[in-house]
């Protein structure tokens, strides 16, 4: 009888660890983040390779805080044929009150037919809001932010790095095509 109460109990504390939900081995996120300050235009200076992007050159996310609190998305793509593709969606915490770990839902006939949504954690953010590390939990996506379309060697090194200690593998990144690349293309 012992021997079984020993063993339900072992039971018991193994079911509650494993439907805490929390994953030792997952990516730290930023823990804090001011969707205030967050708020704005980011250019993507890189991205792992996400088919929905496949045919991006330069992307951007530019983000605005609703009343409710969640943030109106509008994602842009320019195309290599200097074409603009754009998807609008809304990003909410994935737990009330933390804005680390967000979800996305965007607004597109495909989110009618199938509704989805896509896990947004904050891996990092400088302190300045000028810098940020996006990701999934799974590492199949991420990608480098920031207020600027390009960076200085040093910024793009120290993102880089943050990225790679996080387990992301920074040796497959898109890298966001420079306005003369994107000239010398279409021509």
């Amino acid at each position: 009888m012992k021997r079984l109460l020993i063993v339900l109990f072992a039971g018991l504390v193994l079911a509650g660890c494993a439907s805490s939900g929390v994953d030792p081995l997952a990516p730290k996120t930023a823990s804090n983040v001011n969707l205030k300050k967050y708020q704005g235009t980011w250019y993507e200076l890189a991205r792992l390779p996400m088919y929905f992007q496949r045919n991006c050159e330069q992307s951007e996310a530019h983000y605005s805080l609703k009343p409710d609190g969640n943030m109106a998305v509008l994602n842009r793509c320019l195309t290599e044929q200097w074409q603009w593709e754009e998807a609008k969606g809304t990003a909410y915490p994935q737990v009330p009150g933390k804005t680390d770990k967000l979800w996305v839902e965007f607004d597109t006939w495909f989110s009618w037919l199938i509704p989805a949504k896509g896990q947004y954690w904050v891996l990092y953010v400088g302190d300045d809001y000028k810098t940020a590390i996006v990701g999934d939990p799974s590492r199949r996506y991420m990608w480098l932010l920031s207020r600027t379309p390009t960076v200085n060697n040093d910024v793009r090194e120290e993102l880089l790095s943050k990225a790679r200690q996080q387990g992301y593998d920074t040796t497959r990144l898109v890298w966001r095509a420079s306005d003369k690349q994107m000239a010398k293309t279409s021509h």
